[in-house]
């Protein structure tokens, strides 16, 4: 079960990718409504790689430890935690205080990637468009 949701997540996040290219593509890049979207693919992909930390620690598998120790406490605890790395994660180094194990780690290189390469290709895709000018 746990399976499906991160599966179901990981679509939801795919068609927040869709959606953003789709609007780069159909529409002038530096807009308003570009901005917006951005912004909320931003939110998908910090909820959703947030949601899938804690589905792993909910289904008792090992991705964080905090100070040496298990993410332990109730499923609200959990769940700041969860969010609380994944934002770390998706918009900086990370501060060290909570660490990814196991298959975490491999979750978090790749919300590390998506978090590096985003202002990237945003920040080529608007020299592209102001260069068209």
């Amino acid at each position: 079960m746990e399976l499906l949701f991160c599966i179901l997540i990981a679509i939801c996040i795919f068609m927040s990718f869709k959606t953003v290219v789709v609007t780069c593509l159909q529409k002038n890049f530096l807009s308003f409504e570009t901005i917006i979207i951005i912004t909320y693919l931003y939110f998908s992909l910090f909820v959703g790689f947030g949601m899938i930390y804690l589905i792993c620690m909910q289904s008792n598998l090992l991705v964080l430890i905090e100070a040496g120790n298990l993410i332990s406490g109730d499923y609200f605890d959990k769940l700041i935690t969860s969010l609380y790395f994944s934002a770390v994660t998706l918009f900086s180094v990370g501060y060290g205080d909570i660490v990814p194990i196991g298959i975490g780690r491999y979750l978090a290189v790749i919300e590390a990637l998506i978090g590096y390469v985003l202002p990237v290709v945003f920040l080529a895709r608007t020299v592209i468009e102001v260069e068209k000018k």
